[in-house]
C-alpha cells in the first residue's frame, strides 16, 4: 500500500453528496464507544475533549455542537459535567439530527436547538457559547479562506472564557512523513476490517476530505484571536485539541 496525493479541492464531493452519505450512515454514529471505530483513539479523544472543557470553563450554560452527528459528543459532555446546559445541534444530515436530538434529550439538557445546514452559513448568536465541540468535521473545510472563515467564526460565537474542542483527521507538512502516518492508519484499518475495509475508508476520505496539519489549525487558532492554544493528543493522523478564549481584551 503506496500513500498517493488526494484528489484536488475542486473534485471533492460538494456539501450535498456529503449529506447524502451521512443521511445513509446514522446508525454506525449512534454507539457511544464504536460510532468513531474508524478514527483512531475515538473514545479516548472525547473523553479528552470533554473533560477539557469542563476543566476550563467553569460554567457552561450553552453548548454548540458542530456537525454533531448522532449527539455522542455532546452525551459524553452533559455526563462529564453532570448538570443541564442549553445545547444547539447543527449538521447537515437531518436523520442525523432528529437522532441526536432524541438522544440528547433522553441524557437530560435544558433548551434544545436544532439547525439543519451548514455551520459555515447557519445563523448563530455571537457570543452566546460557553462550549464549542467540533469531532470529524472540520477535515471537510476546503481551501485557506474557508479554513479561516469557519476558525473567525468559532472565536466570534464563543463567550468570553469560553473554549472550543476539536478532534479530527489532520494532515501532515512534509509528504514523507505524511506517507508514513498514513501507512500506520492503514494498517490500523486492516487489522479493524480487513483491506478491503482499508480501501473503502481511504476511498471516501480522499473524495470528501481535505484535512490539515493539527500545527496548521493550533497556528489558525491563534490568528484568529484565542491565546491559549492546548493539544491534548495525537495518534497518526488524528488529533485532538482546544483553544480557550480570553476573560475579557486586555488594554
Amino acid at each position: 500500500m503506496k500513500y498517493h496525493k488526494p484528489t484536488s479541492l475542486q473534485d471533492k464531493s460538494t456539501v450535498e453528496e456529503i449529506r447524502r452519505r451521512f443521511d445513509s450512515d446514522v446508525e454506525r454514529f449512534s454507539d457511544l464507544e464504536t460510532g468513531q471505530s474508524a478514527t483512531i483513539d475515538a473514545p479516548l479523544a472525547m473523553e479528552l475533549i470533554t473533560h477539557a472543557a469542563v476543566a476550563s470553563t467553569t460554567t457552561i450554560r450553552r453548548v454548540l455542537d458542530v456537525g454533531c452527528g448522532a449527539g455522542n459528543n455532546t452525551i459524553r459532555l452533559r455526563q462529564v459535567y453532570g448538570r443541564h446546559f442549553d445545547i444547539d445541534l447543527v449538521d447537515l444530515s437531518q436523520p442525523m439530527l432528529v437522532r441526536a436530538e432524541e438522544r440528547v434529550r433522553q441524557a437530560g439538557v435544558g433548551e434544545l436547538r436544532v439547525h439543519h445546514g451548514d455551520f459555515r452559513v447557519a445563523e448563530l448568536p455571537a457570543g452566546s457559547f460557553d462550549v464549542i465541540l467540533a469531532a470529524a468535521v472540520l477535515h471537510h473545510l476546503r481551501d485557506d479562506a474557508d479554513w479561516l472563515a469557519a476558525f473567525e467564526k468559532i472565536y466570534r460565537l464563543l463567550a468570553p472564557g469560553g473554549s472550543v474542542w476539536i478532534t479530527d483527521l489532520v494532515g501532515h507538512e512534509t509528504d514523507v512523513i505524511q506517507g508514513m502516518m498514513w501507512l500506520r492508519y492503514g494498517h490500523y484499518l486492516s487489522e479493524l476490517g480487513g483491506d478491503e475495509y482499508r480501501d473503502q475508508v481511504f476511498a471516501y476520505i480522499d473524495q470528501e476530505d481535505s484535512p490539515r496539519p493539527v500545527t496548521y489549525q493550533l497556528d489558525l487558532l491563534r490568528r484568529v484571536g484565542f491565546s491559549s492554544v492546548e493539544l491534548l493528543h495525537k495518534n497518526s493522523c488524528f488529533a485532538a485539541f482546544g483553544a480557550i478564549k480570553r476573560t475579557r481584551l486586555s488594554n
